[in-house]
């Protein structure tokens, strides 16, 4: 069994901003499952190929998203060897991933607080791109303003991109989904 978690903030306020990518990109793996209130977050059951898969999008806002992550692992006995955090990443252009392993969370408050609830870092996370302020704007405003209406036109195809590398992640492991997903700023898919 595998638990594949969204970063984001609840509430219609954030609804569409840069730091919900990884609900968006849930919500997109779920399809039309239902979602039920489970330990502080949204969660639904589905099947990956073969595998089941609990999806979730924490309650606890951002920087508390271990608090909700741990007791989900633990409920459903998933080690970290099998927990996805998918992630809004601004050091990586937007429409631009990484699939990794094992990374220090860096200034990103949310893997923080999952890192420290679980006592390690050794999990997969897929870092969805959102890059950075083209003017010199803080980082947290940045990342709390809505998408751009021109991100907005290419984002379904982007959090699909996400759904697929999950999907490979899953199904192959990290060596194919990295090698399928990850890509530098100046390649084209």
């Amino acid at each position: 069994m595998w638990l594949v978690v969204g970063l984001g903030n609840p509430g219609p306020k954030y609804l569409k901003t840069r730091h919900n990518i990884g609900f968006m990109c849930i919500d997109m793996i779920a399809g039309d499952a239902p979602f039920k209130s489970e330990h502080k977050a949204e969660v639904a059951r589905i099947m990956i190929g073969d595998q089941k898969t609990v999806l979730a999008k924490p309650q606890t806002f951002m920087n508390l998203s271990g608090e909700s992550v741990q007791p989900l692992m633990h409920f459903y006995k998933i080690g970290p060897e099998n927990l996805i955090v998918i992630h809004d990443e601004v050091d990586i252009p937007y429409q631009h991933m990484r699939v990794q392993k094992n990374r220090s969370p860096g200034g990103h408050n949310g893997l923080k607080s999952v890192t420290q609830h679980l006592g390690t870092q050794d999990y997969y996370r897929i870092r969805m791109g959102v890059g950075r302020s083209a003017t010199g704007m803080d980082t947290a405003d940045f990342v709390l303003q809505n998408f751009s209406q021109e991100e907005f036109t290419t984002l379904p195809s982007f959090l699909e991109k996400g759904l697929n590398a999950t999907e490979t992640l899953i199904a192959k492991g990290l060596g194919p989904a990295a090698s399928l997903f990850n890509q530098s700023p100046t390649e084209k898919q």
